[in-house]
């Protein structure tokens, strides 16, 4: 059996930039990638783009350099982005390497059970991305079986799908920006809303991003959540189509797309929603009043040109409670994702009730030797982020370091 110091799992941004950080320290060690470097953002729909500026990609020794810093990079760039990353400090990433399990070894360590044999390590670090399983509502179920449905990461572009009208079940990033698409390209398209923040893809010509981080807000730690379920919350709404522009509840009820409630379900004929339209919108516009709040704050200490701020224009928020299921193509769940460790991590004691590791700055506190990165709100908001993924992983790293001395 192979023996290495440490086994990365994972090599998107977190696995390499923690494989940045052992390289610089001097530690031996492996990235295991069951497909090839970035491979969570190529399997992403074929139009996905960054919804923070390339200015944001900032991962150790790496930041971006390229001549649109302003911009939003296609999943191809991103791809290359990590590629050349990755090339840039000779990262020992083994694609085509899945590992199935792991276990302790009886010694000391781990086995790490691959799709190419086994591999000991003194040391694990779990970096296989902030999602992992698509959430499926409870109601999913209640869909007749002849009705296509399928989740985000299987989503490719509207050419892809039946014909019919489409229903997206979730309104988060993704959600909002695939039924963009979906009308766009001519489809009738039906979103069913859950709870999501907005803000203007711009403020005072500047990114809504550069406010968020200026202000603090990426920074914010996990234990300023108010409740653990908080970290399910969905990030901002906005999109970095075609220069980036505004894009929630309010645009796509403007251009024609049908919102209603939560999905509930359906009977023989029909797709429920709840009535509550209008508590999501409300929801929303609270979050986009705190993070103008901050914005403001931030203009007062710098002593900057005070803001014009417009409170969010009215909304009628009536929505339909049924849809026929008849003239209904197919069914996108796009719900979020949650964490899917326990599927092939054999201590469920080291995770919480929500399946998140239960970690101090990326180290378990339940199995010596194992750690994580690039989970979502790992430390803080920005943890799973090409903008703050290489804050955790330079603490994983030095851990591991000062563990090895």
């Amino acid at each position: 059996m192979d023996q290495v110091e440490v086994a990365v799992v994972g090599a998107g941004q977190a696995g390499l930039a923690v494989s940045h950080g052992l390289t610089t320290a001097g530690i031996e060690h492996v990235v295991l990638e069951r497909g090839r470097v970035g491979q969570t953002w190529r399997d992403r729909w074929d139009s996905f783009c960054l919804v923070t500026p390339n200015w944001s990609v900032q991962l150790p020794g790496g930041r971006y350099d390229g001549a649109d810093p302003d911009g939003y990079m296609p999943k191809d760039e991103i791809v290359a982005y990590l590629e050349g990353y990755a090339a840039g400090f000779a990262a020992p990433v083994r694609e085509g390497v899945e590992v199935i399990s792991v276990r302790s070894a009886p010694g000391g360590g781990f086995v790490l059970r691959t799709s190419v044999g086994d591999l000991g390590a003194r040391s694990v670090v779990i970096t296989t991305g902030a999602y992992q399983r698509p959430h499926w509502p409870a109601g999913a179920d209640s869909l007749p079986a002849s009705l296509p449905r399928i989740d985000v990461g299987q989503y490719r572009n509207p050419a892809a799908l039946p014909p019919g009208k489409v229903l997206v079940v979730g309104s988060g990033q993704s959600g909002v920006q695939i039924a963009e698409e979906l009308h766009e390209a001519g489809r009738e398209v039906v979103v069913a809303c859950g709870r999501a923040p907005w803000a203007p893809r711009r403020l005072d010509g500047r990114d809504i991003f550069w406010w968020a981080v200026e202000t603090g807000f990426f920074d914010a730690p996990v234990t300023a959540l108010p409740t653990p379920t908080a970290r399910l919350a969905a990030n901002i709404l906005a999109t970095g189509h075609a220069g980036g522009h505004d894009l929630h509840l309010r645009t796509l009820r403007a251009m024609g797309v049908t919102l209603t409630g939560h999905f509930l379900g359906a009977t023989d004929s029909e797709v429920r929603f709840a009535a509550n339209l209008a508590d999501s919108l409300a929801w929303g516009d609270q979050r986009y009043r705190q993070l103008m709040d901050l914005a403001r704050k931030l203009v007062a200490a710098r002593g900057l040109t005070p803001l014009e701020i417009p409170e969010p224009e009215p909304f009628d928020a009536r929505a339909p409670e049924r849809l026929p299921l008849r003239g209904l193509g197919i069914v996108i769940f796009a719900g979020g994702f949650r964490p899917d460790y326990r599927a092939w991590v054999p201590w469920p004691e080291a995770f919480d009730d929500l399946g998140f590791p239960i970690q101090q700055d990326g180290a378990s506190t339940v199995v010596d030797g194992l750690y994580f990165a690039g989970v979502h709100f790992l430390r803080k908001r920005k943890s799973s982020l090409l903008f703050g993924v290489g804050e955790d992983a330079a603490l994983v790293a030095g851990a591991i370091a000062a563990c090895s001395r």
